[in-house]
């Protein structure tokens, strides 16, 4: 499916094409995709939200940037995979290796990275390239389903629930329970914290419980953040929703020297009294993606997903703007 102008989803802006099969370089290989996870993310590069910040960076372009399958092709130099094995790439599709960010493990911020999907082309489609150092095994335990979404929600919530310093005795609040939500939902628990969910449709709220919701709060006809607050607080809140609105109850929902990790982007003036913090988060390094995955192998962590095949990618996109999908749509070859 490619992408050659940017338009909303309505008008149909992604088209079924053949393309030419991509071949491996030095330090390459080629992925044959069995399953690509469908990111807001996508859906701001397809619509244009993102053009003015360079992204996507290319037409045409294939997006999609989560995704699972097995090797096909394997460039000069690489060691450590062989032909059919599974893995997986996530949105870091390179880094420099070189940089003072990569060399500690913090390749997700170099400066001279590539994401998937937005610099070069994604999931969306039967074949990838990917570079061998940003390339995945994937555990045996895991089908290719359930991987996809590790790759970008997965690795995405682990991060972000290292920065908030979770343990035992702690209280956590997620607001909004889409790819990302249910699984720092998930790795907050792992982490010891108790943790409520503030959603505003009642399925999401149904899945926080399912999945070990302390307590869930209806963010459509109240203040979220202030009734969590009165129910005593949190130590920590994380957004991952492009809303002003959601970012401020979380403000309002954690004690003072709380913590707001937030992963999307919002621009608001906010009050950051009683030496509450925001910090960002964005995706995660080779580090994170690798324990994240050691963790999806043991069983820890659930995906819950919705199946469609490439060629109705549209359609996935369009239920998850209209807040349709539970948790993660992901497509599927045939």
């Amino acid at each position: 499916m490619t992408l050659e102008r940017t338009a909303p989803i309505e008008t149909h802006p992604l088209r079924l094409s053949d393309i030419p099969e991509p071949s491996a370089g030095s330090g390459e290989l080629v992925i044959k995709v069995s399953a690509c996870g469908v990111c807001r993310s996508n859906l701001h590069t397809i619509e244009g939200g993102w053009l003015e910040s360079g992204v996507p960076s290319k037409f045409p372009i294939v997006p999609g940037h989560e995704l699972c399958g097995s090797v096909a092709e394997i460039g000069e130099g690489v060691e450590g995979f062989s032909l059919g094995q599974r893995v997986g790439l996530q949105p870091l599709w390179s880094s420099c290796l070189r940089c003072e960010y990569c060399i500690t493990s913090r390749e997700n911020l170099c400066s001279a990275r590539l994401i998937t999907g937005e610099n070069v082309d994604g999931g969306y489609a039967q074949y990838v390239l990917a570079k061998a150092q940003h390339t995945y095994h994937v555990p045996d335990a895991i089908d290719d389903v359930t991987a996809a979404p590790l790759f970008c929600p997965g690795v995405t919530a682990y991060r972000a629930v290292s920065k908030a310093g979770l343990s035992p005795g702690k209280r956590a609040a997620v607001f909004g329970m889409g790819g990302v939500g249910h699984m720092v939902l998930q790795f907050a628990r792992l982490a010891g914290a108790e943790v409520v969910v503030a959603a505003r449709h009642r399925r999401h709220r149904k899945l926080a419980e399912n999945l070990g919701a302390a307590r869930t709060f209806d963010r459509s006809d109240a203040d979220a953040g202030e009734a969590i607050a009165r129910d005593g607080g949190v130590d920590a809140a994380f957004v991952f929703a492009p809303s002003v609105d959601a970012l401020r109850e979380a403000l309002a929902a954690i004690k003072p020297d709380g913590i707001v990790v937030n992963g999307a982007v919002n621009e608001a003036a906010l009050r950051l009294d009683e030496e509450k913090r925001v910090v960002g988060s964005v995706i995660g390094s080779r580090q994170d993606m690798r324990r994240v995955l050691e963790i999806a192998g043991a069983g820890m962590i659930k995906v819950v997903t919705e199946t469609f095949e490439l060629e109705n990618a549209e359609d996935a996109l369009q239920r998850l703007k209209d807040g349709k999908i539970e948790a993660r749509a992901v497509l599927v070859a045939k």
